[in-house]
């Protein structure tokens, strides 16, 4: 079945690809809509992660006011260029990045930039209860990894469940992106206030908030 240009126009709009790659798509699909986007999502998530080691100088720096100053985020994430740094995907990402910082506050970023000295203090932890519950010497050692990426998954933001869909974490939500634009897109670092914070306890009541707005936005 011959490929029209009303089919390659419709596919890039929906997928954000070029033309030949979407006239590939279509060829390698013969023509089916479905397919040749899946076609271009497998492509690109695997361009995806070469683009991943390349450098991102440019970017944003985004500022978020939850609950009338309840919390504040400040957030800096990077991508290759200015361009994308201006489009509406990447501020979008910027923003929901932020949402996602103020409801579940991690910690870090990803799993690399934990202290050593607090991954120490952890596994030291996971043993004494380990040993103390009675688990035998030669299985503890498979017992700390798993708590200890059951602790990354808890306290690092690329690792914990995406903001606004609970069955993806957020490193995937960025691989997605990386693949749509084309450039690689890193959070760098964040910082987030809590009124009060250390005073009393609100994060789960601020999460409950989050989301009642997520779901009404939407």
């Amino acid at each position: 079945m011959p490929v029209s240009a009303g089919d390659i126009k419709k596919l890039r709009t929906a997928t954000g690809a070029g033309i030949a790659d979407c006239k590939k798509a279509l060829d390698q699909t013969e023509g089916e809509f479905d397919a040749a986007v899946e076609f271009l999502r497998k492509k690109g998530l695997a361009a995806a992660k070469k683009k991943s080691g390349r450098i991102a100088s440019e970017g944003l720096v985004h500022a978020y006011i939850h609950g009338g100053g309840r919390v504040g985020v400040l957030l800096e994430v990077n991508c290759e260029t200015d361009f994308v740094a201006g489009t509406d995907d990447f501020k979008a990402y910027c923003h929901d990045v932020a949402l996602h910082v103020a409801a579940f506050n991690p910690f870090y970023v990803k799993p690399e930039d934990v202290p050593e000295a607090v991954i120490a203090k952890e596994k030291e932890i996971y043993r004494a209860q380990a040993l103390d519950s009675g688990k035998p010497e030669k299985i503890v050692e498979k017992i700390i990894e798993g708590r200890l990426r059951k602790y990354f998954d808890e306290v690092c933001l690329m690792e914990q469940p995406w903001v606004k869909d609970q069955d993806v974490k957020t490193k995937a939500v960025q691989t997605e992106l990386i693949a749509k634009i084309g450039e690689n897109i890193s959070v760098r670092r964040f910082l987030r206030y809590e009124l009060g914070e250390g005073l009393e306890k609100r994060s789960d009541d601020l999460a409950a908030e989050v989301a009642k707005q997520i779901e009404a936005s939407e």
